[in-house]
C-alpha cells in the first residue's frame, strides 16, 4: 500500500424495529457479528461522525467483524491517511495502488472474496464495499485478529513506524470514550443488565408477570435507582428531561423510537459504548444490542437520573 495523503405506541407494548438501511447503520451493525471487546464496538466519537461520511462510517463499522476484534476504528483510520475518505482527487498513488482503501490490484485479489454484501461482481479495489471488506482480511492476516499484533498488521499495510503511529492516533480519535455511570444511572444500568435474557411480555412489569415490555424495563429500572418515571413510552418520552440533539450519550439514558415524536413505540436504556438493553418485542428477550441512534426512527434521549423525584 502507499499513502496518497501521507505523501500529500403510545400504549404499553414496544413495536418491533427494522433494522435501518446502510446509510443509518453506524450504530447499528449486525450484533450477532460484532466482537464483544469494547474497542471493537467502540461508539463513533463526534470527530469521527464530523469527518467520516455517514455510509463510510456505516461500512468500516459493517466490515470490521470479517476480522474478529478489530475496531471499525482502525479501518477508518487507515481510509482516512489513505484517502480522507475516498476524497482524494484520483486516488491513485505512484506506486499503483488505488481505491479509496489503497490496493495494488495483486494484493486487491488475494482479499477480495467472498463477495460482500453489497460488493460488485467481480470485486474491484475502486469500489467502497470490497475494497474495506478486503482491507479487514488483509489486517486479519498479519496480526489484527483479537488485537494479538495490531501494530504489526497495519505496519503491514503500509511499511512504516510513522504511519502506524498516524493510524493509531486517528483510530483512538474516532472512538468515544464511554463515561462510567453513577448514581441513579449506574442502579438502573445494573439492573438492566441483571435482567438480560428475561422474556418479553406485552405489559409486563417484571419476572413476576412473566418478563418485561420495553417500557416495563425501563421504569422498572429506575424504580430500582429510586427515580419514578412514567409507565408506557411515550410518557417517558414526554417527562424528558430531554438532551439536546447531538449531545454526548451517558450510561443511563433513555433512547426513544417511533414515527414521530407524538408517536413513540419503542424505549431501551443506554450503557455506553454504543450499546442499550432493552425489551424488543414478543418472542424475544432482554438483551444488549447496538443503540441505533443513528437510524431514521430515533427521536431523542432524555436522562431520568437528573430528575429529583424518587419514590422512596
Amino acid at each position: 500500500m502507499s499513502s496518497l495523503l501521507g505523501k500529500a405506541v403510545a400504549g404499553i407494548g414496544c413495536a418491533v424495529i427494522a433494522l435501518p438501511a446502510l446509510a443509518a447503520l453506524v450504530i447499528a451493525a449486525p450484533s450477532g457479528n460484532m466482537s464483544s471487546d469494547s474497542a471493537a464496538s467502540a461508539f463513533p466519537s463526534k470527530q469521527a461522525r464530523s469527518d467520516i461520511p455517514p455510509q463510510l462510517l456505516a461500512l468500516y463499522w459493517r466490515a470490521a467483524p470479517e476480522c474478529p476484534g478489530l475496531s471499525w476504528t482502525t479501518l477508518a483510520a487507515i481510509g482516512k491517511v489513505e484517502t480522507d475518505h475516498a476524497r482524494h482527487p484520483t486516488m491513485v498513488s505512484a506506486a499503483g495502488a488505488v481505491g479509496p482503501m489503497q490496493f495494488l490490484p495483486s494484493t486487491f485479489n488475494a482479499y477480495a472474496r467472498p463477495v460482500p454484501p453489497g460488493g460488485k461482481r467481480p470485486p474491484s479495489p475502486w469500489d467502497a464495499v470490497d475494497a474495506v471488506y478486503a482491507a479487514a482480511r488483509l489486517l486479519c492476516a498479519n496480526g489484527a485478529r483479537n488485537g494479538k499484533n495490531l501494530r504489526n498488521a497495519i505496519f503491514a499495510y503500509n511499511h512504516s513506524h510513522a504511519y502506524v503511529d498516524e493510524v493509531l492516533k486517528i483510530s483512538n480519535s474516532y472512538a468515544a470514550t464511554a463515561p462510567t455511570p453513577t448514581g441513579a444511572a449506574a442502579k438502573a444500568v445494573a439492573f438492566a443488565r441483571s435482567q438480560l435474557r428475561t422474556p418479553y411480555v406485552w405489559g409486563g412489569d417484571g419476572p413476576a408477570e412473566g418478563g418485561f415490555d420495553c417500557s416495563g424495563l425501563t421504569k422498572a429500572a429506575y424504580h430500582a435507582a429510586g427515580i419514578n418515571i412514567p409507565r408506557v413510552a411515550q410518557a417517558q418520552y414526554d417527562a424528558g428531561p430531554h438532551l439536546p440533539n447531538g449531545a454526548p450519550l451517558a450510561p443511563g439514558d433513555l433512547l426513544f423510537f417511533g414515527p414521530n415524536p407524538r408517536h413513540i413505540t419503542h424505549v431501551a436504556l443506554y450503557t455506553g459504548s454504543g450499546e442499550a438493553i432493552d425489551a424488543p418485542h414478543p418472542g424475544a428477550v432482554v438483551h444488549r444490542a447496538p443503540a441505533r441512534t443513528s437510524a431514521p426512527d430515533f427521536q431523542g434521549a432524555t436522562r431520568p437520573a437528573a430528575r429529583a423525584v424518587s419514590t422512596r
